[in-house]
């Protein structure tokens, strides 16, 4: 691994870890590049994990440091997303790469559109933290979607941050702060889950993982302090390039070697 190669580990990897903790989509960052420096698709899957569970363990302990953080609904929805995540991380690696590519381009460019398009700004309304009132229903509710987050994130991950907000959004009704406390604890505790099976199953780069952890870490200790929104315009063009260098890779319409 050359000097270029772990600056660009680094930087896409703070990048990825304030996007994941103040919204999500941050994996189009890391797996476009994990790819592109030579690994297989699962083994990418399985590195860029070694990185959001480190990112995802800065943002809880910063997030409860600041009060924000709520143990019993988080690991009422981590179980079911546990569960989830391993049934996900088992199908991901049992696919032939060739299809896996496929899946993943195309919940890539359906991410890219939501991206673009914003559709939560038109049809989610901002809660007021008035709404938190859990009944039976909805916690039943949350618990049942948690358990196919986790499937997805187990599966692709890519996005699921979206994903979280939007059912959090309309099943509780809390604030976005408190959202994004619970997002990053349910994404950290079955990451561990799905990590492991990609770890037994011989789908981690260490040596990238590592590295890239180091930059994810970074990224989510800065976006757990500041919601800063001057950097989504140039973040969001970044991301969109991205996305679309990777699709038309994993779709085969060019070849791309690695780095």
């Amino acid at each position: 691994m050359t000097i270029p190669h772990i600056i660009l580990i680094l930087v896409t990897g703070v990048a990825a870890g304030f996007l994941n903790t103040v919204g999500g989509g941050g994996s189009l960052l890391t797996m476009p590049m994990l790819i592109f420096l030579g690994l297989p698709a699962a083994a990418a899957n399985g590195t860029n994990r070694v990185a959001l569970m480190v990112q995802n363990i800065v943002a809880i302990i910063n997030f409860r440091h600041k009060g924000f953080f709520n143990p019993k609904l988080s690991i009422t929805l981590g179980i079911p997303a546990v569960l989830g995540s391993i049934v996900g991380a088992k199908f991901a690696i049992s696919l032939p790469e060739h299809l896996f590519n496929k899946i993943l381009a195309l919940v890539m460019l359906i991410v890219l559109v939501l991206i673009i398009t914003r559709p939560e700004k038109k049809f989610f309304k901002t809660p007021t933290g008035e709404e938190e009132k859990f009944s039976t229903l909805r916690l039943s509710m949350a618990v049942l979607v948690f358990f196919f987050v986790g499937f997805y994130g187990g599966f692709i991950q890519a996005g699921v941050g979206f994903i979280i907000i939007a059912a959090l959004t309309l099943i509780t009704g809390m604030s976005l702060v408190k959202i994004n406390s619970l997002k990053v604890f349910v994404i950290g505790i079955y990451m561990l889950s799905s990590l492991l099976v990609f770890i037994i199953n011989g789908k981690v780069n260490w040596v990238l993982g590592l590295t890239l952890a180091i930059g994810n870490a970074a990224g989510a200790y800065i976006g757990s302090n500041f919601a800063v929104a001057k950097g989504d315009k140039w973040i969001r063009i970044v991301l969109i390039v991205a996305v679309l260098l990777m699709s038309g890779k994993l779709l085969g319409l060019y070849k791309f070697t690695g780095w």
